[in-house]
């Protein structure tokens, strides 16, 4: 029995949707998905119908890209916006028995357990960007190195007045849920964004830290017995380490950031027992 990851398959992409549609199926094991699997509520609805069919469990948190506001093609799905378009994937991935986070946490039952499994929504608000800036100011300097996030003009803050505030709001439920679990039980953190800014190693754009966490996390994996953080949104598979824990980006990414000659079961990381 084992517990796998990924994230940012894009399944909008040709490539990406073909390579997950030849997925294998795990009967006995358990399914991360990390975020950004699809800007449509449409193709979200397929990735769960599918992925339910080859995993025993399977465990959602959302990316920015699942929460742009967009038209649904062919489709009579009202446009949603903000938090009720979140609050919508959330009753979507309920229809299909995929744990979100807003589920109570599951236990991990495999060998390795007991391990708690704790899907998050955290956001982002800024603040890995230089110190001492404004928003705007964070914004601006990103640009200057031809930084510029579609969040900006996709994402909605509906009905909250600033990402921030969201974002805050988002760390405060979650922290306030981490609190109430028995400390000495290992966890195992899921967030789509990265937990720590000293994560972030972006070559080709490196000034799009700001829209990429939250210092308000930065100890978490400490606080909380984090064995495992597992988040996606940056394109860079690796696997890092931090005061014991292991920290594992998941991303597939686009066709060019994947070699396609490869199936999907390559691009799964172990997460359990590990």
């Amino acid at each position: 029995m084992k517990l796998w990851a990924i994230s940012d398959l894009h399944l909008g992409t040709p490539a990406n949707l073909s390579a997950f549609m030849a997925m294998g199926h795990y009967p006995d094991d358990w399914l991360i998905l990390a975020g950004d699997i699809g800007e449509r509520i449409s193709v979200l609805d397929h990735a769960f119908c599918e992925s339910v069919r080859r995993f025993k469990q399977v465990i959602w948190v959302p990316g920015n890209h699942e929460l742009w506001t967009v038209p649904e093609i062919g489709s009579d799905i009202p446009v949603l916006a903000g938090e009720a378009r979140y609050r919508k994937l959330v009753e979507l991935a309920r229809q299909h028995g995929v744990l979100t986070p807003e589920d109570p946490y599951p236990v991990w039952p495999g060998a390795a357990g007991p391990i708690e499994i704790v899907p998050l929504f955290l956001l982002y608000d800024y603040s890995f960007g230089p110190p001492g800036m404004s928003t705007e100011e964070v914004v601006a300097w990103a640009r200057e190195e031809r930084a510029v996030a579609a969040d900006e003009m996709l994402l909605s803050l509906e009905p909250w007045p600033s990402r921030e505030a969201w974002c805050a709001e988002r760390c405060r439920l979650s922290e306030q849920r981490l609190c109430e679990l028995d400390p000495e039980v290992p966890k195992v953190l899921i967030n789509h964004f990265p937990l720590r800014r000293d994560l972030i190693d972006i070559p080709r754009v490196p000034r799009f830290v700001p829209w990429c966490g939250t210092q308000k996390t930065e100890n978490w994996h400490r606080r909380f017995n984090a064995a495992v953080v597992v988040s996606g949104h940056l394109h860079v598979r690796r696997t890092d380490w931090r005061d014991g824990t292991r920290f594992e980006e998941v991303s597939l990414g686009y066709p060019q950031q994947w070699n396609s000659g490869k199936d999907l079961h390559h691009y799964l990381r172990e997460i359990l027992p590990g």
